[in-house]
């Protein structure tokens, strides 16, 4: 029995010094570092780069961003510089010089050594296939009859004989000037009419040029509605210039457009406001009414100054019977003739004052944009005899 025991505590005696032995070994022994890793990786070399550590931010290199030019403005319209009148008249005198038959045959017939019956027959014929109307040429054969027979028929006398009279004939007396100017702070207002065909647009935009030409300031009314190649026109002729198109829907109402751009004008201080109106005369009562109903809206801003009928030379007779429908629809104050040049109708220029007892004003030469030119009596015979 005492054996087992002491079996017993000699095994716990046993179990106890070997616990104390290994904890004290584990308190002994010194901290151990790691050893380092088998594989070792070198520093980089040149031209090779280090892989970034953990937990590291890696910028992203910088990106140029390349710089946008915003889109240039587009260059604003090189302005034209119109033609002074007086330069003007001088293309006027060799225009008509070169193309118009009546002065030379005139001169022709006058410079004979004889002026018996017939020769004084074929002037009457001259002068009335020029356009210049029964009753006045009458009146200047004449004259120029009795101032022959009186003065003598030498060559260069009835040259001047000749001028003298067709000058008195064409009436240097009237006034010629264009009324664009408007009384206080309106403007003035030129209200143009005529046929579609005669050049009425064409026209407006030569008097733009005109005006500019003068130092004026304008602005130009599209009121020719009905016909949409009309707008476009006019504004290619402001643009050139720098005068303004005011202009409306098409098919709108033509006294609307023309009412707005003459309440622009009053605003702005502008001098001189051009209308341009409708040109359609299939209906005589109709276009009464689209005309008077223009010019009342018009006078409801500021007064018209001028009313110019827009003509063709070359249509003669057809001329003056739309001369006369016009005039019973709006007072007409002056005449525009276009298309005289490489006409021999410059009798047109005396049928048409006689008829309407109104001036011709302005006269239209050719194509070019300054070939509109105040009108001269004086020049304008001289022209014609060359």
């Amino acid at each position: 029995m005492q054996e087992w025991l002491y079996l017993v505590i000699g095994i716990a005696v046993v179990g106890v010094l070997a616990i104390a032995g290994f904890v004290g070994t584990r308190v002994r022994r010194a901290p151990r570092t790691p050893e380092a890793p088998t594989d070792v990786i070198a520093p980089p070399t040149a031209g090779t780069q280090a892989p970034p550590a953990e937990d590291v931010a890696v910028e992203a290199p910088e990106v140029e961003t390349p710089e946008v030019e915003a889109p240039a403005e587009p260059a604003a319209p090189t302005l034209e510089t119109p033609e002074k009148p007086a330069s003007r008249l001088v293309r006027l005198r060799q225009r008509l010089a070169g193309s118009n038959a009546l002065g030379r045959g005139l001169l022709g017939l006058l410079s004979r050594e004889k002026l018996d019956e017939d020769t004084w027959e074929a002037i009457e014929d001259l002068l009335l296939a020029a356009d210049i109307g029964v009753a006045p040429t009458q009146e200047l054969v004449e004259k120029l009859r009795t101032r022959l027979r009186v003065e003598g028929g030498q060559a260069p006398d009835a040259r001047t004989v000749l001028r003298e009279e067709l000058i008195n004939l064409v009436d240097p007396t009237m006034d010629r000037s264009l009324r664009v100017s408007g009384e206080g702070d309106a403007p003035g207002v030129v209200l143009v009419v005529g046929v579609n065909g005669t050049g009425k647009t064409t026209t407006v935009g030569k008097l733009a040029r005109i005006l500019v030409a003068d130092d004026r300031t304008a602005l130009l009314a599209a009121a020719d509605t009905f016909r949409a190649a009309a707008t476009e026109q006019l504004a290619t002729w402001g643009e050139r210039v720098g005068v303004e198109v005011v202009r409306g829907p098409e098919a709108g109402d033509p006294a609307s457009v023309a009412f707005d751009a003459v309440k622009q004008g009053v605003d702005r201080g502008v001098d001189t406001v051009v209308v341009d109106t409708a040109g359609r005369l299939q209906n005589k009562q109709g276009l009464m009414d689209e005309l008077g109903k223009v010019k009342r809206v018009i006078e409801k801003q500021a007064p018209v100054t001028e009313v110019l009928l827009v003509l063709d030379a070359t249509t003669g007779q057809n001329g003056l019977i739309q001369a006369k429908v016009f005039s019973e629809v709006v007072d007409v104050t002056g005449i525009v003739l276009t298309k005289l040049d490489g006409s021999a109708k410059g009798g047109i220029v005396v049928a048409v004052q006689r008829q309407l007892g109104v001036p011709v004003k302005l006269v239209g030469l050719g194509e070019g944009p300054d070939d509109l030119a105040p009108f001269d009596a004086a020049a304008f015979v001289d022209a014609l005899l060359g």
